[in-house]
């Protein structure tokens, strides 16, 4: 009797929070991670090197850091070499990505805290040279980005926020939802879309209330944990940033925190799912 063939480990799959234009901080993690051949960068040796991996991104390439749009060139560029050899790169909507388009688009027009959508995002960290240089391929990229996603039975989103909930009663509809806003240029829609993108901690609320709402995402949304970025673990925790190495999970295993803090100086870290 021959014996069965071992079974063929599942493809890794990574999750990279918020990046905020630090280009060579994430090269670095992604060469550490056996993900990226630095070759790559100076000849035409393929950056992608890993196969049939998935590596998701969560959103807020922009802002607060000197190379945005040199992050989304390696994303777009990991995106076409990884799916050529049957892997896959993904990559959800930050905030700071519809902030981006409704500078762009709605500079002079007014929000709702007062002042222009042009002058929240300098708030916000935006860079001169980003705006300038948000040509139609970024554009095109940025607003095709879906909010949410399902990857390996874990429920995807950028911010530990309401306002998925809000927004529609499935991952299909919300992201219906987001890509309407982007396709046009209604100052009132991105007004609302970014006062909702606002709040943070929904799942980290005491007395139970945390984990009741991270469960009821679930269930409505699907999934058995929750990845999220946008509020930098130093916030959540105290933690200095230069501290934070690795995701926080939180909310009786049910939300896992990869927003390491790379603008606050923290080393960043990628995250492997655990199978």
């Amino acid at each position: 009797m021959r014996d069965s063939p071992a079974p063929t480990a599942a493809p890794a799959i990574y999750v990279m929070g918020d990046v905020h234009g630090h280009l060579a901080r994430l090269t670095q993690l992604l060469q550490h991670a056996g993900l990226l051949d630095p070759a790559g960068l100076w000849t035409e040796r393929p950056l992608w090197r890993g196969g049939p991996a998935t590596l998701w991104f969560l959103g807020d390439f922009f802002d607060r850091g000197p190379a945005s749009l040199g992050v989304v060139d390696l994303v777009m560029r990991l995106q076409r070499e990884a799916a050529a050899v049957g892997g896959t790169v993904g990559a959800l909507l930050g905030n700071h990505e519809i902030l981006m388009l409704a500078a762009q688009r709605c500079g002079p027009a007014r929000t709702g805290w007062g002042g222009t959508f042009l002058e929240c995002w300098q708030i916000n960290g935006g860079e001169a040279a980003d705006l300038a240089g948000l040509t139609d391929r970024y554009v095109a990229w940025i607003s095709a980005l879906p909010a949410m996603a399902l990857v390996a039975d874990r429920l995807l989103i950028h911010a530990d926020s309401p306002l998925y909930a809000r927004l529609g009663g499935s991952v299909a509809a919300v992201n219906v939802a987001v890509a309407d806003t982007l396709a046009g240029s209604d100052p009132a829609a991105y007004d609302a879309l970014l006062a909702a993108f606002a709040g943070r901690n929904l799942f980290s609320k005491g007395d139970g209330v945390g984990v009741a709402q991270a469960a009821a995402y679930l269930a409505q949304f699907g999934g058995r944990q929750i990845i999220h970025g946008h509020t930098p673990i130093s916030d959540a925790t105290g933690q200095e940033p230069t501290a934070v190495t690795a995701p926080r999970v939180y909310a009786a295993g049910l939300c896992v925190n990869v927003d390491g803090g790379l603008y606050q100086g923290s080393p960043g870290f990628l995250y492997r799912l655990p199978f």
